[in-house]
């Protein structure tokens, strides 16, 4: 029976060196808002004023007041944003306006109203519906909307 009462204590010792226990440290001390919504998690809602968005489950909301989002393969996001920059490598279905950039990578399917800048697709990356080119007059206006940083 000793044993077993030693076996406890290095066994809780050891669970302090798991990976994925020092991410969260890092995602506060990142600069900027960060969120990220992991794997098997369900969001909807409203998000607003956050720098980078990492959607590794499924988001249904409103994006705005936001710079950056990143849809991973496993990612589902329906729903309106308005953002700098997105980036596709799961799935997008609703309107998204990116004022400065577009990039669906080759696993990414974007469908819906959008508007873009510029845009990139990589080879196998799936875009359909009303899909538009912003003017620098638009990208402007939209630029010093609310938060007047653009």
């Amino acid at each position: 029976m000793a044993e077993d009462n030693r076996a406890a204590p290095e066994a809780a010792r050891r669970v302090l060196d798991i990976p994925g226990a020092r991410r969260t440290e890092s995602i506060g001390d990142a600069q900027g808002k960060k969120l990220i919504v992991g794997r098997e998690i369900c969001l909807s809602g409203e998000i607003s004023a956050c720098d980078t968005l990492g959607v590794e489950g499924r988001v249904e909301a409103a994006l705005s007041d936001s710079r950056t989002i990143e849809i991973t393969e496993t990612g589902v996001f329906k729903g309106e944003i308005e953002i700098n920059v997105a980036e596709i490598s799961g799935q997008f279905e609703g309107a998204l306006t990116a004022r400065n950039r577009l990039v669906i990578h080759s696993k990414g399917s974007v469908k819906g109203r959008i508007r873009y800048a510029e845009i990139e697709v990589e080879r196998g990356g799936r875009i359909e519906g009303d899909v538009q080119v912003i003017s620098d007059a638009e990208i402007t206006d939209i630029s010093s909307g609310p938060s007047g940083d653009g």
